[in-house]
């Protein structure tokens, strides 16, 4: 969540300066926006779950205690392919995590196993930091949904990445780990099968764009088909704000027409309507200040100044673009990147 940009995907890898130098963590994506957003909330993702795991891991889970662990695992420099959220249920009686991660790009990775691996021990170097006085850890159940266009071919368990022979392999599988991910494959899933697993409409329709979406003219037909589902979306508390989110990842990843979607979202109602102008204004407001906060570093990689990380990431994180073009100004005289944000 394979560090080499697929041809094919709409999602940009972290960024560079015009010098070249790597800029750490870049944008976040447009899938990782959605994801988020839709699968943060926990009656989203426990109707995916109870899809999804084995029937007899879902019911010894308490999903309807399923409850969001703040923050993300992901290495800084695969944001712009990974999604993660993290959630706690208890598994009979005993603290337990879900960790949900998703893939965004068109082809699969070969190192997930050892990725979802690391991101796993990062979520218990957090428990064990949380729980100093803890002597056991408690289980961590990762899932990864996958939005490629072709099927997932890599392998789901660890021990299939280490280079040994079948012989050598039996001979020392057992001082190895024997760690494996699940796995959710949008492209070998149907429409038709992702109705049948009773989802919220909210998952439902997020899940449909993460396969269908990307680089697609025709997604509004498709959202045609899907009218009454996207009401309910609209019909549940917080469905503007996650109708909201689904328009500006369908605005950025697809590639229909606006006056298309903007017919659609008029068809819906006043709500849904309301939900396309927020979208739009919101989209025109975030590429204003991404805008300048590219025109902030563009000047110190033009004057020679190393912009530290953290820096870095509340120059690119900003949305207010007020603050940004004060900073645009103190950029042209700054001696070091955090004079910007000096009052």
């Amino acid at each position: 969540m394979a560090d080499q940009p697929d041809p094919g995907d709409t999602t940009p890898p972290p960024s560079r300066s015009k010098s070249g130098r790597k800029q750490p963590g870049g944008a976040p994506s447009p899938h990782d926006a959605v994801f988020r957003r839709i699968f943060g909330v926990p009656a989203n993702a426990a109707s995916q779950l109870r899809a999804v795991l084995p029937d007899d891991l879902a019911a010894r889970l308490d999903l309807g205690r399923l409850a969001p662990v703040p923050g993300s695992f992901v290495d800084d420099a695969l944001r712009w392919r990974h999604s993660d959220v993290l959630f706690t249920a208890p598994l009979d009686g005993r603290d337990a995590f879900v960790y949900v991660l998703v893939e965004h790009q068109s082809s699969d990775d070969p190192l997930m196993a050892f990725r979802v691996l690391r991101y796993v021990t990062r979520i218990w170097d957090q428990y064990e930091r949380e729980h100093p006085k803890a002597r056991q850890l408690p289980a961590v159940i990762p899932l990864v949904v996958y939005q490629g266009t072709g099927r997932w071919a890599s392998p789901v368990q660890l021990l299939d990445l280490i280079d040994l022979s079948p012989a050598d392999r039996q001979a020392v599988q057992a001082w190895l780990p024997r760690f494996e991910f699940l796995l959710d494959d949008l492209s070998m899933v149907s429409e038709d099968q992702l109705f049948d697993r009773k989802l919220t409409p909210s998952a439902t329709i997020t899940l449909l764009l993460l396969k269908n979406a990307r680089g697609n003219p025709q997604i509004t037909a498709l959202l045609r088909r899907w009218k009454d589902l996207l009401r309910a979306v609209l019909g549940q508390p917080g469905g503007g704000e996650a109708f909201t989110a689904m328009l500006a990842y369908i605005v950025l990843v697809s590639e229909t027409p606006a006056e298309e979607l903007r017919d659609l979202a008029a068809s819906l109602g006043p709500d849904a309507e309301e939900a396309y102008v927020t979208t739009a204004e919101m989209l025109e407001a975030r590429g204003e200040a991404r805008g300048r906060a590219e025109d902030i570093l563009v000047v110190f990689d033009q004057r020679g100044i190393d912009v530290d990380d953290k820096s870095r990431e509340l120059i690119e994180s900003c949305t207010d673009l007020d603050t940004l073009n004060i900073w645009f100004r103190r950029s042209l005289k700054a001696d070091k990147a955090s004079d910007l944000f000096e009052e």
